[in-house]
């Protein structure tokens, strides 16, 4: 299952990255979708960095258990 889960965080990095260039290709035409796009992508990135962490201490807690 665990490495299912490091598949999937990287399916954030993806969504992040189209919310990016979305935001950058709207930028001159609509500027509040512009923003909402690259305030979805920097939240996106950082749910990415906290289920990464957190995926990794779960690792290392059941590592020691074994």
């Amino acid at each position: 299952m665990n490495k299912l889960w490091k598949f999937f965080q990287y399916g954030y990095l993806i969504v992040a990255i189209i919310c990016l260039i979305e935001g950058i290709v709207r930028w001159s035409e609509d500027r509040e979708k512009a923003y909402m796009f690259l305030g979805a992508a920097i939240f996106i990135t950082l749910v990415f960095f906290f289920k990464r962490h957190f995926r990794k201490k779960v690792e290392k807690r059941n590592n020691l258990n074994k």
